[in-house]
Order: C-alpha cells, then structure tokens, then sequence
C-alpha cells in the first residue's frame, strides 16, 4: 500500500526532544480526523520509542533520532530510529517489568506500553548499530 502523506524528523536526543516528536507525530496523525483517544495513544507510544532510543540506545549521550511517519488512507506507521548501541536481547526487552536500568529506577513498561497502544509494534536491531521501532496503529472510526 502506498502512503498517502510522510514525513521524517530528525532530532538530537535530548529528553527535551521526546514532547516535540509526540506532538510533530499527533499533529501529522490528525490529518485522518482520529479520535482524541487514539491520538493520545499514538503520543504515549511515541514517548515510550523515543524515551527507549534516549535512556538505551544512547545511553544519555547526545546522538541523532530520526522519526519517519507514514500515513495511509485508515492508518499510521512511525519508525523510531537510533544509531545507538542496539538490544542484545529483543525478547528480554520486551518482557513487562525488565529494565536494564533499575538503578534508574525505570519500570520497565516501554514495549508493553507501546504495543498496548498500537496493533503492531515491530524491532529492528543489531548490537552496535543501533535499534528501530516501527509502531502502526489503524485508527478504528475509518477502518470500520
């Protein structure tokens, strides 16, 4: 399926940046007219990839993230990317309560976040390389 609309973002990672790709992320998803619930859900997954590629992948040193956003006629697909260090193990990661920071006192609830606000939520990554999340949602007033 052919997008309709794209757009891609590229932003250093600081933490200041994560409200400007949730909201650059809701106001590009609006032009389909979701729901104000399914536009805070798109904004709660995107912090969460953003806040993952912040916190992980560069470990709060400042590298570059490149969010790309497509739209379809009924859907959104938002791939958070990181050139960071990568998750060695996708499946742990995934796992709800798993941080690999507890001094930081995280709670492990990214992914679980991510994929109970979206249908879909791909990883992509290879240690050393860095680390993308492709996040879908198919917003349900249009689908059905």
């Amino acid at each position: 399926m052919k997008p309709i609309n794209e757009m891609t973002l590229i932003f250093p990672s600081k933490s200041s940046n994560e409200s400007l790709a949730r909201v650059v992320a809701a106001a590009f998803a609006s032009q389909l007219d979701p729901t104000v619930e399914e536009l805070a859900e798109v904004k709660t997954a995107v912090s969460e990839a953003v806040t993952n590629s912040i916190i992980h992948g560069y470990e709060n040193k400042i590298g570059e993230i490149t969010m790309h956003c497509k739209l379809y006629s009924d859907s959104i697909e938002i791939a958070v990317t990181d050139k960071g260090k990568g998750i060695e193990n996708v499946e742990l990661a995934r796992q709800p309560l798993y941080t690999s920071k507890p001094e930081m006192e995280r709670s492990g609830m990214g992914f679980t976040v991510m994929e109970a606000f979206m249908d879909k939520v791909e990883v992509i990554t290879e240690v050393g390389k860095g680390t993308t999340v492709v996040l879908f949602k198919t917003f349900k007033f249009l689908a059905g």
